[in-house]
């Protein structure tokens, strides 16, 4: 049976500075590593929230020549604690830049690469507008990185409200999953704690969600309120909406619990598929 652990999720307000995004996390993942927390975790775009397409091009870089990849591997080892790169803005081979979460081990080595599959393209009924599909190339593959206390399912923001991801990742036998966001703080006040909170109740998994808070450039706000819950859906900490960290103590025996409770995950069932609806037509 895997040891309870701590994990901790680190809250940013990142901005276009790249190194200075690189520097204020890193304050914060020495202080949650200081903690005790064994596993920490940041959120999306943690080294560059810009809202123009060419400055995140021109960011980008690939993975062995990544400035903030190279620094945040020196400051897994220096922590000596397994680090979750929330994302990072990856150059692809067509010139678009994929976005990349990173998993990295205490020695600073990367054990598993993620590439955000679901694009974020909406129109805000705030008159935000959004098209990440103009910037980044979109991944097509799920990913599970195999850590000391279980098997991690990683994912990346607007990926959350999609379940059959999840649900994939669960039956393929993840039982932790990451979830680091930038999510608009219109959405967020909406949907964010009840999506994380879906998500862990229907794949009896825990989930770790590290989060962007406030005011960026561009007039952007995020949500915040980075969130740890458990496999019964109960939220073990939540980051508020200031820059910080939050951490739990996590026993994974709660996993097996849940799913032995409630065993869901072993009763899908194959189903066809409905015919597509028919318009109704009103009749004079």
């Amino acid at each position: 049976m895997a040891q309870r652990f701590t994990v901790a999720c680190v809250q940013t307000n990142s901005g276009r500075d790249m190194d200075a995004n690189v520097k204020a996390a890193g304050a914060l993942v020495r202080e949650a590593g200081a903690a005790g927390a064994e596993f920490i975790l940041l959120p999306e775009n943690v080294a560059l929230m810009d809202p123009g397409s060419e400055a995140i091009r021109a960011h980008a870089a690939p993975a062995d020549e990544h400035p903030a990849l190279a620094a945040f591997r020196r400051l897994a080892e220096e922590v000596h604690a397994w680090l979750l790169v929330g994302s990072l803005p990856v150059r692809s081979a067509d010139g678009r830049a994929a976005n990349c979460s990173f998993l990295l081990d205490p020695a600073g080595s990367v054990v598993e690469r993620y590439e955000k599959i679901h694009m974020f393209d909406v129109d805000l009924p705030s008159g935000e507008r959004y098209r990440e599909s103009h910037t980044f190339q979109p991944g097509e593959a799920a990913r599970i990185a195999r850590t000391p206390w279980g098997a991690l399912g990683m994912t990346v923001c607007y990926d959350l409200r999609f379940p059959q991801l999840y649900r994939g990742l669960a039956q393929a036998g993840a039982r932790f999953l990451s979830v680091p966001s930038a999510f608009t703080k219109v959405t967020g006040e909406a949907h964010w704690r009840v999506l994380l909170r879906a998500r862990a109740i229907e794949n009896a998994c825990f989930v770790f969600a590290p989060a962007q808070c406030g005011r960026h450039s561009g007039k952007r706000y995020t949500y915040g309120h980075s969130l740890i819950v458990d496999p019964w859906g109960k939220v073990l900490a939540d980051g508020g909406d200031e820059v910080g960290f939050v951490s739990a103590e996590i026993d994974p025996a709660r996993i097996d619990e849940a799913r032995g409770m409630l065993p869901s995950l072993e009763h899908d069932r194959p189903f066809s598929a409905p015919k597509a609806a028919l318009r109704i037509v009103a009749k004079d």
